[in-house]
């Protein structure tokens, strides 16, 4: 049975809160861009069972804006690794999903998470905050296919399937 993996970046944070980078929340931008994502996955993506989310705040505010408009409750571990600007260690964790997993989401940061999306699966595409990228892959060990891309809160219609 092959994988899909949904690539997230963290919605725009808010750079007037003076706090560390860690705990940097989301802006009201940020706030307004998540839901949309949620929703697109809620039409397109039904089934996530596991999400991989980074500690930083403003990661753990976008999956939850995410996980709301989502029919399911999927699994979430709040992982350290994957506060990461490096896509290798977010392909580490990829890596390690468990086999009788099916899904997966993992929400970090860039330019980890357009590392990842080339490494996952040969091309570059920007991922600008809130956006998402598809990949369907045949394990979670080996390369896959980018099936979309995109930022649901741009209002477009539907993300550009490859």
């Amino acid at each position: 049975m092959s994988c899909t993996l949904i690539v997230i970046r963290h919605a725009k944070s808010d750079w007037d809160v003076p706090v560390p980078d860690r705990d940097r929340p989301l802006s009201a931008r940020g706030r307004s861009q998540a839901p949309a994502t949620g929703q697109w996955l809620a039409a397109h993506v039904p089934d996530i069972e596991l999400a991989l989310v980074s500690e930083a705040t403003r990661t753990r505010q976008t999956w939850e804006l995410v996980r709301a408009e989502l029919p399911g409750d999927p699994t979430t571990r709040i992982e350290r690794a994957a506060y990461t600007f490096d896509g290798d260690e977010l392909l580490d964790l990829v890596r390690r999903l468990p086999a009788d997993v099916h899904t997966a989401a993992i929400v970090s940061h860039n330019p980890a998470v357009e590392e990842l999306v080339g490494f996952l699966t040969g091309e570059w595409v920007p991922m600008p905050t809130s956006a998402l990228a598809v990949i369907e892959l045949p394990s979670w060990r080996v390369r896959g296919s980018l099936v979309e891309t995109g930022r649901p809160a741009d209002g477009r219609g539907s993300l550009r399937r490859r």
